[in-house]
């Protein structure tokens, strides 16, 4: 299954769905297009949308890392969607203190409504 980054909206939050293997190459640079594309939209609440992905290499974590830093280089700022599969790889490598990651869509999306993007 090759990697897609499709976006929508939930209300004001613009969610971005994952799915497929977030590995090195053209994986992670259709991340990357993704988030410049909204950056340059107008977008700062962004919602990574993990629950499809099957794999993610530190490739893929370094791509989700740089998502964060441009999205708040713009004032805005990344969440997430992590399943249990991913969530044990962002505790291992401590990115889970970076991130801040939810279960479910819902959540994740309401925490934007109730802690709002620091500007």
């Amino acid at each position: 299954m090759s990697f897609q980054a499709t976006v929508r909206h939930n209300r004001d939050v613009a969610v971005i769905d994952l799915s497929g293997r977030l590995v090195l190459g053209e994986d992670s640079q259709t991340l990357r297009d993704a988030i410049l594309g909204l950056i340059l939209e107008g977008e700062r609440k962004i919602l990574l949308n993990l629950k499809d992905v099957t794999q993610v290499d530190s490739a893929g974590l370094g791509e989700m890392c740089a998502a964060c830093t441009n999205v708040t280089n713009a004032g805005g700022e990344v969440r997430l969607v992590t399943p249990v599969r991913i969530h044990g790889q962002m505790e291992v490598t401590g990115l889970s203190n970076v991130f801040a990651d939810y279960p479910d869509e819902g959540a994740a999306a309401e925490s934007f409504r109730r802690e709002p993007t620091k500007v």
